[in-house]
């Protein structure tokens, strides 16, 4: 079994890219909670943690995204959605992993989809725990993004206002379903999706019933965050991702 302690990074374009990797098997890029401080370690606060399950019969690949939890990188005007999807096919690409599947928690929704219309022939399927997406929330996204840019900025002093003013922009200014992806693109996606239902301010329960309803080959999933429904919730992922491994 593969278990690097956190020690593994990947360096590319003035960028760096922190990663732990567990298990073999097919391939999982695991996309953690955060919002813009999405790292690995927050899967230790979710209603489970997937890493001990899926490492048991799965190649999981748990990331760091740029400038949150160990990884780094530059900032510019034009960073977006695009962005993170190109960083995560880098890593991916770097491992020498082709085809994978793409579980994504939060933010990690719009990354999911980002990766399928970036690469559908790569992802195999699709997990979206508690996706968020646009309901009469986009404040709180702003406030989400000031909360992570501003002690950056403190110490990225290079950096214009104007140039986080574009970036905060790039990323929540969309009118779109998921910000990244709306609701046409969505309707496109023949990937296997398993989609479980958010229920507050940042992942509006309406969205995650938006994507499963879309797309062309979506489960939703809407009681699955304690007691019994999560033990069987946690069941049918595992389940899920077995039977869409392929080679």
């Amino acid at each position: 079994m593969r278990d690097n302690g956190g020690m593994a990074s990947f360096i590319f374009d003035e960028t760096e890219i922190h990663f732990d990797e567990y298990g073999s098997g097919f391939p999982v890029l695991l996309i953690a909670p955060g919002g813009m401080q999405s790292a690995a370690s927050f899967w230790e606060s979710t209603p489970w943690n997937p890493i001990p399950q899926l490492s048991e019969k799965f190649r999981v690949i748990a990331m760091d995204q740029r400038n949150a939890g160990r990884s780094s990188g530059p900032i510019s005007a034009n960073d977006s959605w695009d962005t993170y999807t190109g960083d995560q096919l880098a890593l991916l690409d770097h491992l020498g992993v082709e085809k994978f599947h793409a579980v994504g928690m939060c933010i990690g929704g719009p990354y999911v989809m980002g990766l399928i219309e970036a690469a559908p022939e790569r992802v195999a399927a699709g997990v979206l725990f508690q996706t968020i997406g646009l309901s009469q929330n986009r404040q709180a996204f702003y406030d989400m993004f000031d909360a992570w840019a501003t002690p950056l900025a403190n110490t990225r002093r290079e950096i214009a206002p104007e140039v986080w003013a574009r970036f905060r922009g790039n990323m929540y200014d969309s009118d779109k379903l998921l910000f990244n992806v709306d609701e046409t693109f969505v309707k496109s996606v023949k990937t296997p999706l398993l989609v479980f239902e958010g229920n507050d301010l940042y992942h509006p329960s309406e969205t995650s019933i938006a994507v499963a309803e879309l797309a062309q080959n979506a489960v939703l999933v809407r009681d699955w965050q304690s007691g019994p429904a999560m033990a069987l919730a946690a069941q049918n992922f595992y389940e899920f991702l077995l039977r869409e491994s392929v080679n």
